[in-house]
């Protein structure tokens, strides 16, 4: 027996779920943009751009490389992998209730 967790029988997990993915997402759309230098008078890119700042805010600046793509991987990575991980996580403890 797979002791597969299983988001389906909850709406509030997979809502919760969701949330997360979504916010990982835009972040990781904003990183792809930056580092291909996508244009920023774009709307879409505008909009991400917009976004990903107000998502990544408590993470501003929290790594100060050189290298601006590093600083940008990091800086909104990090709030991206913990959106997926902290979501999931929380997901998987209201499931089990």
């Amino acid at each position: 027996m797979s002791r597969r967790i299983q988001y389906s029988n909850n709406g509030a997990a997979k809502v919760i779920v969701v949330i997360a993915d979504i916010a990982a997402l835009i972040l990781g759309l904003w990183i792809l943009f930056a580092l291909l230098d996508a244009n920023r008078a774009n709307d879409l890119v505008s909009a991400v751009h917009a976004a990903s700042l107000w998502l990544a805010g408590w993470s501003h600046d929290l790594f100060t490389m050189d290298a601006e793509w590093l600083r940008t991987v990091l800086n909104y990575g990090l709030p991206a992998v913990l959106y997926v991980f902290v979501g999931h996580l929380l997901a998987a403890r209201i499931r089990r209730v």
